[in-house]
């Protein structure tokens, strides 16, 4: 997976496995999204689907554009679709989802879930290929307990780590109002809600964590990777990669899956060479 962009400007992940290429949400301007992808290597064209977390423009942006020359199928629940659709100027086609129900693209389980956001059908995602399992949340209010249910078990997570409470408060930027909204039911995640929840699902088989999202004034990777990491430590997972996501370029692409757990674990055992291992 890499992350083509994440913050208040536009929110955009690619998910790849096998001949499998998705984008997760498009939040990007379409050039944006064209450019970031070449970046790392896909062709925009090569996308199998393109997946919507909710309707906000930070996720959808360059939805429109990006089809017009392209037929991608665009993965989205009935109230998302609904408040997308009579907008876009490109014929796009539409696969509903239904919120909570799994389906399978490509041999690869897709499960939607609900989450709490002030959106029209807002949902993250789990997406699993055999025993690989990659979890997605952003824009969330609070921490549900089918949240923590669903991102059990996975090897790598995206979630969103908006704000630092104490710069929040702080910040003379933003309206009582605007702030109360922000940390409300149906606003966003604080860096210690997210690192109390990856340290609640995760386990021994996640390796990587990246966190997205973050507020350019009320948060900085290094407060939010910093807390995020304590938690984890806390909790007993010392051996995750905490990396954060940031509005102007992508990430790198973080690979993850059985098969690099096992390369992983020879590794450390001492089974493979020297030349075998650079």
């Amino acid at each position: 997976m890499a992350v083509l962009g994440s913050g208040s400007g536009g929110n955009a992940t690619i998910l790849e496995c096998g001949k499998t290429r998705l984008l997760l949400d498009a939040g990007l301007s379409a050039k944006q999204l064209t450019v970031r992808m070449e970046a790392i290597g896909v062709d925009p064209a090569s996308l199998t689907g393109v997946l919507l977390t909710h309707e906000h423009s930070d996720h959808t942006r360059g939805l429109d554009v990006l089809l017009r020359k392209r037929r991608i199928p665009v993965y989205a629940n009935a109230m998302t679709r609904e408040a997308l659709q009579w907008g876009m100027k490109s014929e796009v086609l539409w696969k509903v989802f239904n919120t909570g129900q799994d389906f399978v693209l490509n041999g690869m389980t897709i499960h939607p879930f609900p989450i709490p956001h002030d959106a029209a059908e807002p949902v993250g995602f789990t997406l699993q290929q055999g025993i690989t399992k990659f979890g997605l949340v952003t824009d969330v209010g609070y921490v549900t307990q089918a949240m923590r249910m669903h991102l059990r078990e996975s090897q790598a997570l995206f979630v969103e780590a908006n704000y630092d409470e104490v710069l929040l408060e702080a910040d003379t930027k933003r309206p009582w109002a605007t702030k109360q909204r922000i940390a409300s039911r149906h606003g966003h995640l604080s860096n210690s809600q997210a690192g109390e929840l990856i340290a609640d699902v995760g386990c021994e088989r996640l390796a990587h964590v990246v966190l997205g999202h973050l507020s350019g004034d009320c948060n900085s990777p290094s407060v939010a990777s910093d807390t995020v990491s304590e938690l984890l430590t806390d909790g007993g997972l010392t051996e995750v990669q905490v990396l954060c996501a940031n509005q102007k370029e992508p990430t790198a692409w973080l690979e993850f899956g059985e098969s690099n757990r096992v390369a992983l674990l020879e590794k450390l055992s001492g089974n493979l060479s020297q030349q075998e291992m650079f």
